[in-house]
């Protein structure tokens, strides 16, 4: 086995770099899925020490979940940062630096300075020293965007020598609006942007806080000029800025411009330690460079660049220029093309891709390890005899529709090794209520819906008045109905729960003309992945279709009995659902015809499996039940069947383990919508383990959803990891917004190299080479609003390691 090697990245510049100098990695979004949690703490102060921050001192680093993004140019660097509650502090710098804004963009922030404390509200701008007695506390959670501003970034223009003895809090308005816009979109669009985009957006940035620096704070000059002089000279700069191209800029004009002498102007500068001339040349110089160096320039002559920044001799600019930078124009500009060109690939894609081509051609225009253990064997019968078995039957007053809480009393409690078997229903039942609710006691508790009672009323996270879209109460903000939930005895934040699949059955139909028989529904929706896609009329549309299960037979399997298409259907209250738009709305069977003779002489493999196995998060009351998450969720992956385990770490006390979704089969990618959806009774062992006892095993260091099987190791890789601590309150909605396989397929890839790293010992190198060589990386879902990407790993790879 190999001695696992730590490999430290550093934030150098506002970009990863291996320590080794000139081994710089491009700019990647910080992600702490990447970390064990023991590197997690160094890693997140490397986060904040990119834009001249660190944790306060006597303050425990961050472990949790964070995230950041991040983008740099020369002097700026902007970062978007989302982590849990803690204290920050500036890392102290020297040189004439702007004060860093930072913009809270929820829940707001205690600012601490001196002996004073202020609560500064989410939307208001802190200008923040990067020197002085202050802090700043996120008492819940730390949701904010950093711009850094250094004197690099000014390219010689003079700031005043701006020195802030305090941090200020700016209300949104006037400029200070203009800032907190500007700021919080660039954030938004930090990874969208072009380098040309970017580089015009930073600059505008720099202006736009140099600006609003110069308002809130009285500059004194390290000669000693006063608050006024260094205002007069603010302007003075901004002035030469919007003429520089002028070739007969001089100092009497700038100087008559602002109502005072020409000799008094040469004060101002002499009192900054420069002088007129060559402030203004160098500040043509720098825009020159600017521009020589930006890909979007690339059509414009060196001549055409030197003119316009009052350069009206070529030769004199290329002297000048040479003189400053130690190239020609010529020569820089090739430079810069070789690198743009060579950096605009992206990483992942081979070959060219044409929008480098394109920036190619321009540019040229210018130029001439542990031993794996299967699953424990049954337990003999005197151990069985020990234990504690329950059941939890299914009905309204036991399933929760739609959602999971920290909140929700449980149903049961049982310990750590007990066994439980738990009556699950699918939410689909309705689809046919004939086949699969009538006569059916637990299912008519749960469907039942009259016109003047619903059974169990909140299907969904949403609100319970039907505000949004008038759908029912919760709004169908999530549809799963989950049984439970469990309390595990003992169980705290930070254990983690195994929870083995004992056995799986089917819930046969209940009703007098097909009593014994089991039938299950599937459906083409409007979240499928294909619904955009449709070739044939009608499109949109959604189909249904109704399966007979038959898991008795040698090869378990199941059959198409009929497909019907969805047509506008009226629940009990009144409501039209145009759409699949809201759980268990009863199918009227008059209401739809009946196609027969689908998907004829197919037998489809039976993958008995549960959709759902969750504890209950510990960020917010109500979590839609859609999106999949660290507390596991809505898997949707066929792997968790009999004899597979799953790991969950533990959010709140006492766990509060639900299980639902039940599926009879399901393919990798569940494209259309939904699996064959089957009602099953599960039978479950449940077994704690301690955070204290975590060491060693290979669910130490637990952050994700983590499924064992006999053969593989199977990690759970998701858009968003953790999307409610990622966006805060707009989570729920925002994860729908913003998932993609590639983020998926990046959560996958890190977390299977941190376990391959930290649990099996490997170096970096060697997990990625055995990633490549030998795990299989396959798509969830892409249906779940958090789509999924997981990686199976063989434990035959390591059958010498013991």
């Amino acid at each position: 086995m190999h001695k696992r090697q730590t490999v430290k990245l550093i934030w150098h510049g506002g970009c990863f770099e291996f320590p080794d100098p000139g081994r710089a990695m491009s700019f990647r979004p910080f992600t702490s899925e990447s970390y064990a949690r023991g590197e997690r703490p160094d890693a997140w102060r490397d986060v904040l020490n990119a834009v001249g921050l660190q944790p306060a001192a006597k303050t425990s680093f961050h472990d949790g979940h964070a995230t950041a993004s991040h983008r740099h140019a020369p002097g700026i660097a902007l970062s978007r940062l989302s982590a849990g509650s803690q204290i920050i502090a500036a890392m102290p710098q020297a040189g004439e630096d702007l004060p860093i804004a930072l913009l809270a963009i929820e829940d707001g922030a205690v600012l601490r300075s001196g002996d004073s404390h202020r609560i500064v509200p989410s939307g208001h701008l802190i200008l923040l020293p990067r020197t002085g007695d202050w802090s700043l506390a996120f008492q819940r959670d730390l949701r904010a965007i950093v711009l850094s501003v250094t004197i690099e970034a000014l390219h010689g223009r003079i700031s005043g020598k701006l020195k802030f003895a305090k941090p200020q809090v700016v209300a949104p308005s006037g400029l200070a609006d203009v800032v907190c816009r500007t700021i919080e979109s660039t954030a938004r669009a930090l990874e969208t942007l072009s380098d040309a985009e970017w580089s015009t957006v930073a600059q505008s940035l720099v202006d736009l806080l140099l600006t609003l620096a110069h308002q809130q704070a009285a500059p004194v000059s390290d000669t000693g000029s006063s608050a006024t002089q260094a205002a007069i000279l603010h302007r003075i700069c901004q002035s030469i800025e919007r003429r520089l191209e002028d070739a007969d800029l001089t100092p009497a004009s700038v100087a008559q411009g602002e109502g005072i002498s020409e000799r008094y102007l040469q004060k101002l500068f002499e009192s900054a330690g420069d002088n007129f001339s060559h402030y203004v040349r160098e500040r043509r110089l720098q825009r020159a460079w600017t521009d020589l160096s930006n890909p979007a320039e690339a059509n414009h002559s060196i001549s055409e660049i030197a003119y316009r920044y009052g350069f009206a001799d070529s030769a004199h600019f290329s002297r000048s220029f040479r003189a400053r930078f130690g190239l020609s124009p010529r020569e820089f500009r090739q430079q810069k093309a070789e690198q743009a060109v060579t950096s605009a690939t992206p990483r992942g894609q081979r070959g060219w891709p044409q929008d480098a081509l394109a920036q190619q051609r321009a540019c040229q225009t210018s130029a001439v390890a542990k031993t794996d253990s299967a699953l424990p064997a049954p337990a003999n019968d005197q151990d069985a005899q020990q234990r504690n078995h329950h059941h939890l039957a299914v009905s309204a007053e036991r399933v929760h529709w739609g959602y999971f809480s920290r909140s929700l009393p449980p149903q049961i409690e049982i310990a750590s090794g007990d066994t439980i078997t738990v009556e699950t229903l699918t939410q689909h039942a309705s689809d046919d209520p004939e086949l699969m609710i009538a006569g059916d006691a637990g299912a008519q508790s749960v469907f039942g819906w009259t016109k003047a009672k619903k059974n169990v009323d909140r299907r969904g996270a949403g609100p319970m008045d039907a505000s949004v879209f008038g759908r029912g109460a919760g709004e169908g903000f999530g549809v799963h109905i989950c049984t439970g939930p469990v309390a595990i005895k003992d169980a705290q934040p930070g254990d983690v729960l195994e929870v083995r699949i004992v056995d799986i059955v089917p819930r046969p139909s209940r009703s007098p003309r097909h009593q014994g028989r089991v039938f299950g529904s599937s459906v083409a929706a409007w979240w499928g992945y294909h619904y955009n896609e449709l070739i044939a009329s009608p499109a949109p549309r959604e189909a249904v279709t109704i399966y007979e299960i038959f898991a008795d037979e040698p090869e378990p399997h199941a059959r198409a009995l009929y497909s019907y298409r969805w047509e506008p259907q009226t629940d009990p209250a009144g409501i039209v659902h145009a759409t699949y738009d809201y759980p268990g709305v009863p199918v009227a069977p008059d209401s739809i015809k009946r196609r027969h003779g689908v998907l004829d002489n197919i037998r489809i493999p039976l993958r008995p499996h549960f959709g759902v196995i969750a504890v209950a998060p510990r960020e917010a009351d109500f979590v839609d039940s859609i999106p999949p998450s660290y507390f596991g969720g809505n898997l949707d992956n066929w792997r968790l069947g009999k004899d597979a385990t799953v790991y969950l770490p533990v959010a709140v006390p006492g766990a509060l383990l639900s299980v639902g979704d039940p599926h009879a089969t399901q393919g990798d990618g569940e494209l259309g919508g939904t699996a064959i959806e089957c009602s099953m009774t599960g039978t479950f062992q449940v077994i704690l383990h301690k955070k204290s006892q975590l060491a060693g095993k290979p669910f130490a260091d637990l952050s994700y959803p983590l499924i064992e099987t006999a053969t593989d190791w199977v990690l759970t890789g998701f858009s968003h990891p953790n999307y409610l601590a990622e966006f805060g309150a707009q989570g729920q909605s925002e994860v729908y917004a913003t998932s993609s396989l590639d983020l998926a397929m990046k959560d996958a890839f890190r977390k299977m190299r941190r376990f391959l790293m930290h649990i099996k010992g490997l170096s970096e190198d060697e997990a990625i080479a055995l990633m490549s060589a030998a795990v299989d990386f396959g798509v969830t879902q892409v249906v779940d609003g958090n789509w999924g990407v997981h990686a199976i790993l063989s434990k035959r790879l390591f059958a010498d390691a013991g």
